[in-house]
């Protein structure tokens, strides 16, 4: 009896301790594997997220002006980073993905461009324009607006990196609506 209850306690403790342990490894379920049509899948919905999340205000709707003004704001970002001459590696990685997202955004811009009419081309400019207009003032400003502007952009809608894939290849079809990917149910019919 002296052993007996000893053993019982270890047996319980390996019982409550096995699934801890078991909890920290990679469960893979039934050797499924991530697939073009779970990636398109995936896309779809996203775009649906963001077309159904509403723009800032101000921000302009049609997908063309949209990614000439989240351009814009980056570069705003990006300049306003530059003029702090900071060396903080945060602030350099910010500045550097900025940059990056800027180029991407400008290559859908080119590559969109042949398929827009001239007054969509007027106003995405406009557009852009107005978004640079908003950053004059903080690169005007002095050391401390500038720093704290730096620190306080949150980014852009998520709609701008869709609206970009969009123009640069020339897709037109509507983009996926939340019924379309299964996150709202359809719309009843009249």
């Amino acid at each position: 009896m002296r052993f007996v209850l000893p053993a019982l306690s270890c047996l319980a403790l390996l019982t409550v301790a096995a699934p801890a342990l078991a909890q920290d490894e990679v469960i893979r379920t039934g050797g499924t594997r991530f697939t073009q049509a779970d990636a398109e899948r995936s896309r779809r919905t996203r775009e649906a997220l963001a077309y159904a999340t509403p723009l800032p205000p101000g921000a302009p709707t049609a997908d063309y002006s949209l990614v000439a003004w989240c351009e814009a704001l980056v570069l705003g970002h990006v300049q306003t980073g530059e003029s702090l001459q900071t060396t903080d590696a945060l602030d350099l990685r910010l500045i550097d993905l900025g940059r990056a997202e800027a180029v991407k955004f400008r290559a859908a811009l080119e590559a969109g461009r042949t398929y827009q009419s001239p007054e969509a081309i007027a106003e995405a400019e406009a557009a852009a324009d107005g978004a640079r207009r908003m950053w004059a003032p903080v690169l005007a400003g002095d050391l401390a607006l500038r720093n704290e502007t730096f620190g306080l952009f949150f980014g852009l809608p998520g709609r701008c990196e869709h609206a970009a894939h969009r123009i640069s290849g020339n897709i037109t079809s509507p983009p996926a609506t939340l019924a379309d990917v299964g996150l709202q149910e359809p719309a009843p019919a009249e």
